[in-house]
């Protein structure tokens, strides 16, 4: 487009921005964000900025700005601060050069006391991805206070809404939708993971968008600590968000010779509603995010909720038998099986087993698992430690800590420090230990509290760096133990669903959306957890009724129906289930094998209702196979939709069910399915899978 403007394009979008000069100040800002252009009409926008009104108290330009920084005529939301030796704190930024590879630019900016900015941008299918690298050139020492991975200016709309997930734990990524306020709305996480109060993504859309229709525009964080994103709302109509790791207070050195680079800001624009949106993200999570994509997800058994820290040999053998007769693949052990682990106050990083308890190691184990057709995992929380351990009594220097200050504790455990290299090396050394003694085919990694007196005592002034170290640290422990040993499944679990991004799901192949496993309360988290993340990343289980969390009362079929909108996962105690729950459990297991590939790694379809409170069902199609999971949990509910209207079918193609009766695809999507589980006569919780066969393929 010229050696000042550039395209990010992709199939269905395009993204043009450049540099723009203002007297001394340069800036580089975008210029469009939408729907694709003709490659002849990406010159038409260049530089083509509705006249705004300007003042001695505002700078209209400054929300265009792909990093805003502080400094100059700018009195928005900052993606870039720096204090230079001597206190100086405006950033006065100079393009240089671009710089193109096959695959992504740099565009280089310099600022005259020392500092190199690359602001980078490559399109990766339908997201184009963004981040920054800052460089020390000079001869001093420069401090950090903000640095975003970039900023997007949302274009000019009639109004504006945004569409996020917020919560608690036991009640993650539920969904809110209201419109966007005028100031500053920040979405962030202290507590040094992703968090399950917030997600680092927004959707923004002019208040219009359905789930299959109108324009959205998603920007999402590949982070796993601390972060912050705000969306700026200004009085006279201009929208940006700017999103970045780490959250206010913190601040990182960084010494001549030295660059510090973020993680990736990821946009995504769609013009299909929410529902098409999400689609995309999950196409991007297959081929681009998920290390292991395209495997079907193997049905688990762990074994918490059955016996929480009463775990033994002969008790664990049990529930494998048990397991393995109701067709599960995947057998994992939970916590209580190592060091002098018989409750939560003791024994956490003493990982070696139980003398008492597995006598024999966890070799019997393990080999009547495989015996029995299963494949082996292993429960572990390698970032944390009791005080009451081996490990602590000879290395308290480990965890975070300020000099003088209280160890809070907080589950009786402390956070070890994953910025130290020694840290690094003891967890890898254990971790690989156990994949190799034992053939452990899967990890659950949990971690299981927040940060707290988070100081680094060797670290000096540069301590603060422990909240990017400590999960760059995580980051490089998974991925040392997924390249020594290729066959090692990984599943992300933070106190249930706290540490949840696409960071994460680069290393990981699974995630624990909650520990909440009612199945009413799960319908809504999940339905959170897919307007980004794909079903064959979200383990769910079924477990007692019962729910041990919430004491409700829920039929097997509905719990199973709930988890088989995932990667199916069983975890109630099997020596409790009659003969005609475990009956039906098996058949419920070998219906769900049956369609697993639709379902993991088919186009979802959030078909109708709101999860877990009125009739609701979510859809999947993959090659010939459509897939609908439907739920009704009131009975009493009068008004419910009666009939499900399928979509993303073939309209001419002939679609066959169970009873072999068939039907046009444009019938099912414009008539639509009268289902029994949406009837406003029966009990409460209904539910029911549906499973159609495009014929002719």
């Amino acid at each position: 487009m010229g050696d000042r403007a550039w395209a990010a394009v992709t199939k269905t979008s395009a993204f043009v921005f450049g540099v723009e000069a203002a007297g001394e100040d340069t800036r580089v800002v975008q210029w469009y964000w939408g729907p694709r252009l003709p490659e002849a009409a990406l010159a038409e926008v260049v530089g083509q900025v509705p006249r705004r009104t300007g003042s001695g108290f505002h700078d209209p330009r400054d929300v265009d700005e792909l990093l805003p920084v502080e400094g100059g005529r700018r009195w928005g939301v900052p993606s870039l601060q720096a204090a230079y030796a001597g206190g100086v704190r405006s950033v006065e930024l100079s393009f240089v050069e671009a710089v193109l590879s096959d695959t992504e630019i740099e565009l280089v900016l310099r600022d005259p006391l020392g500092l190199r900015v690359g602001v980078h941008v490559k399109v990766v299918s339908e997201v184009v991805e963004r981040w920054v690298s800052v460089a020390n050139e000079g001869p001093h020492a420069v401090r950090l206070g903000r640095l975003d991975s970039g900023s997007w200016a949302i274009p000019e709309q009639a109004g504006y809404r945004y569409t996020g997930v917020a919560g608690a734990w036991a009640q993650e990524t539920q969904l809110h939708r209201a419109e966007l306020a005028v100031g500053e709305t920040t979405f962030t996480s202290r507590t040094g993971t992703t968090s399950h109060r917030a997600n680092p993504w927004i959707m923004i859309d002019a208040g219009d968008a359905t789930e299959e229709r109108g324009e959205v525009w998603t920007v999402a964080l590949a982070w796993s600590g601390s972060w912050r994103l705000t969306a700026q709302r200004r009085p006279e109509g201009d929208v940006a968000v700017t999103a970045g790791f780490g959250h206010d207070g913190p601040s990182w050195p960084l010494d001549p010779g030295e660059t510090l680079v973020t993680p990736s800001a990821l946009g995504l624009y769609s013009d299909g509603g929410f529902g098409a949106a999400s689609r995309a993200w999950h196409d991007y999570a297959r081929h681009h995010v998920l290390p292991t994509p395209f495997e079907e997800r193997p049905v688990l058994y762990n074994s918490w909720e059955a016996t929480w820290f009463d775990v033994n040999e002969e008790g664990q053998i049990d529930l494998a038998r048990r397991a393995a007769e109701l067709g599960v693949e995947l057998f994992v052990v939970d916590d209580g099986w190592f060091g002098s682990r018989t409750d939560d106050r003791r024994g956490l990083g003493d990982w070696w087993p139980n003398p008492d308890r597995f006598p024999q190691g966890l070799s019997k184990l393990f080999d009547t698992v495989r015996e029995l057709g299963m494949r082996a995992g292993l429960w572990v929380e390698p970032e944390m430690v009791n005080p009451d351990s081996d490990l602590y009594r000879e290395h308290p220097d480990w965890v975070l800590h300020y000099p003088g200050r209280r160890r809070d504790t907080l589950r009786n455990q402390l956070v070890l420090n994953y910025g130290r290299a020694d840290v690094r090396e003891w967890a890898i050394g254990w971790l690989s230990g156990l994949v190799s003694d034992y053939g452990l085919d899967y990890f659950k990694w949990d971690m299981n509290r927040s940060f707290t007196q988070a100081g680094w005592a060797e670290a000096g002034e540069r301590a603060d760096l422990l909240w990017i170290e400590h999960t760059r640290g995580v980051y490089a422990v998974m991925d040392t133990l997924r390249e020594r040993h290729p066959r090692l499944r990984i599943e992300s679990c933070s106190g249930g669903g706290g540490r949840i991004d696409f960071g994460i799901l680069r290393r990981t192949d699974e995630v624990w959306t909650s520990d909440n496993t009612d199945a009413r309360d799960r319908q809504a988290i999940q339905d959170g957890y897919s307007y980004l993340y794909p079903a064959s990343a979200m383990s769910a289980w079924v477990t007692d009724s019962p729910n041990p969390h919430t004491r409700r009362e829920v039929p097997l079929a509905y719990r199973f129906h709930v988890a088989m909108a995932g990667a199916l996962g069983v975890g109630g105690d099997l020596t409790r289930w009659s003969p005609a729950e475990l009956e039906q459990a098996r058949e419920l297991i070998a219906a769900y094998k049956a369609v697993r590939p639709a379902i993991q790694h088919g186009r979802q379809h959030r078909l109708a209702g709101t999860p877990g409170v009125t009739a609701s069902a979510v859809q999947y199609v993959h090659e010939d196979t459509v897939v609908v999971l439907a739920y009704n949990p009131f009975a009493l509910s009068k008004h419910p939709p009666r009939r499900v209207r399928l979509a993303g079918l073939d309209p001419e193609a002939v679609y066959e069910d169970a009873a072999g009766e068939r039907r046009h695809g444009q019938t099912l999507m414009s008539h639509g399915l009268a289902l029994p589980t949406w009837s406003t006569e029966g009990s409460d919780y209904r539910s029911e899978m549906v499973v159609l066969r495009r014929l002719g393929i």
